[in-house]
Formats: C-alpha cells, structure tokens, sequence
C-alpha cells in the first residue's frame, strides 16, 4: 500500500511556533494518478453543494492523496460526523474497489444513517464498528484491517473527554486501537485545530484546539512513527485564542452575528496534517 523512506530526525523536529509546529515534508509517495482519481471523487455530483463550498478550508484532494489514500484500500473514517469526509471517500474507493468503515459510537453514526437512506447504493456498503470500543460486547474492527485510517478534527474531541461524564482523557486509548486497526506499513492520517506550543496545556482541554506535541506523544506512545507532515490545511489568520475556542470560527460561529464578518474573513481553523505509519517491524 505503502513504501515509505526514513526521514532524517531533524526534517521530524517540532518548531515551537505559533502557527507553524512542523515544517513541511514532501511525502515520499505523492501520486499524480492518484490525486486524479481523488479529484474526480471530490468532483462527483453525490456531494451536498452545502460541503463543497468548504472544499476551500479543507482541501481534500491534496489531504486524501498526502495521507496515500489508495482507491483500492480498506479505510477507516474515525466519527465521520454528517459525513464531510463520507461523501468522497465512498465513491472513491467504490470505484476502486477499496472498502470504507465508519468508526464511532452509536450516538456518532446519524450522519452515516443519513447518507445510506438518502443513497443505498452508494453508501449502503460502508460498514460501522464501534470506536472507541469499551466493553466486550462492542464491534470491533478485526485487528491489522486497514490499509489507511482517517481521522479529522477529533482528537482534541478525545483529549477533553467529550461525551463523558466525568469529562475523563480518553485519548491514549483511541490511538491504541487505531494502531491496532492497521495492517503492518499502514497509515494513520490526522488533521486537528492546531494549538501553539507555547500556549497552557490546560488549554487542551477547553478549546478544542489540541498541540502537535501532544498528538505525536500519543501516536508514538501507542506505536506510531512520524513520517511526514503538511501545512495543506494552516491558517496564519487564526491566532487560536477565541473567545469562544475553536468554535468562535466558522463553520460553528459560537457567537452567532457578533463579529460574523470578522470571523468569516479569518475563514476555518489553523489545522495540523500529520502522516504517521505503524511499523513493519
């Protein structure tokens, strides 16, 4: 699915910027023929016109073909949400004969629900399995699955406990069982609102915006290895200290018509783009 080339220790360093924590890396297996194919998928008339206009925020062919999304492979989208992301990895990798799974909880599938009433044929082969999985009785993806999994804008959601009561991390756990998901060479693919490393780390847990030191901490501890990032998804407008965190800027706009246009000129959050691999050895 994969070949990926060491990179020298210092093309990995974190910089200790506001804006910008990792310098960009080329990845080592860019694909013109694989972008085209991506791009056709972000092109297809299936998509809502309400998640294209994002396209400009967001940037999916160039995500999808930096993180060596294959048509051919086994994906695991972690909390597709409404299905941003769902809309253009389903028909790719249909086309492709790849296979999509939908990680989340049973309160996160809604969005999945949707799209499969709206189009059974398109949508209706995406399988859901439970993520995080906490008890026996959950379905689990089969360990060393995946070619490839996604997950974005989420892990912040992990670090601050989202949906728990007792409002407790849970974000090591994640990263355990989506090493566990992926075959040996596989690919594990992250965009989250980016935190300054200079900024509280308490800020983590109230923001939703999340440091790229804390996510390489997590991914490492669980067994993942760095290999690229991007700066395909930065925003220097965002300065990351909103009155109302990560949501003050759209698409949520927390504060409704209060500085709207402000914060529309500002457009979508600064975003980390990190490409991580679970060792083959």
């Amino acid at each position: 699915m994969i070949a990926y080339v060491a990179l020298s220790v210092a093309s990995l360093l974190i910089a200790a910027s506001s804006q910008v924590a990792t310098a960009p890396v080329p990845s080592q297996a860019a694909s013109p023929e694989r972008l085209a194919k991506i791009e056709a998928a972000v092109a297809s008339p299936s998509r809502t016109p309400a998640n294209v206009v994002r396209d400009r925020y967001r940037h999916p062919a160039a995500t999808l073909n930096f993180f060596e999304v294959d048509p051919g492979d086994t994906v695991v989208e972690i909390w597709p949400g409404g299905g941003w992301y769902t809309e253009i990895l389903a028909p790719y990798l249909a086309a492709g004969g790849g296979k999509l799974y939908a990680g989340a909880p049973d309160w996160g599938r809604s969005g999945l629900a949707k799209l499969q009433q709206a189009d059974a044929k398109l949508y209706g082969g995406i399988e859901a399995v439970d993520f995080p999985a906490f008890d026996s009785a959950a379905k689990r993806l089969p360990d060393g699955t995946a070619d490839v999994v996604l997950t974005f804008r989420n892990v912040h959601n992990w670090r601050m406990g989202y949906r728990r009561d007792d409002k407790q991390d849970y974000s090591a756990e994640a990263f355990r069982q989506m090493f566990a998901m992926l075959k040996p060479g596989g690919v594990l693919g992250i965009v989250d609102h980016r935190l300054p490393e200079s900024a509280s780390e308490e800020r983590e847990r109230s923001s939703g915006y999340i440091k790229v030191s804390t996510v390489r901490r997590l991914a490492e501890a669980a067994g993942f290895k760095l290999i690229a990032s991007s700066e395909i998804n930065a925003n220097p407008k965002d300065t990351t200290d909103w009155p109302e965190g990560v949501w003050t800027l759209p698409p949520s706009l927390a504060l409704k018509d209060q500085d709207r246009d402000k914060y529309l000129a500002i457009g979508e959050s600064d975003r980390m783009t990190l490409k991580f691999v679970k060792p083959t050895a």
